[in-house]
């Protein structure tokens, strides 16, 4: 499979936008801290990334799949620990 230069952009970008979560993850889930996290954007954030997921799959735009999925499983395990933290 030969990548073009805008789908090399696209996995370029996906990648810098979904590991940058990895430091927010690392902290909340050390830390057990999420007091300072809305939970409403948090939600509503996953949600939004798991439509782009499905977009992408039905567009099957790899980049935006794959970015997606790994952006989903970041920002729920922090919508995880939001949900189960203790007052």
């Amino acid at each position: 499979m030969q990548l073009d230069w805008a789908q090399t952009l696209g996995f370029v970008a996906a990648a810098l936008t979904t590991f940058s979560f990895i430091p927010q993850v690392v902290y909340c889930w050390k830390t057990r801290d999420t007091r300072s996290i809305s939970l409403g954007m948090y939600a509503c954030f996953c949600l939004g990334v798991l439509l782009w997921l499905v977009y992408g799959l039905l567009v099957q735009q790899w980049p935006v799949v794959v970015a997606n999925a790994v952006t989903l499983l970041l920002a729920s395990s922090i919508l995880y620990l939001k949900l189960n933290q203790k007052p």
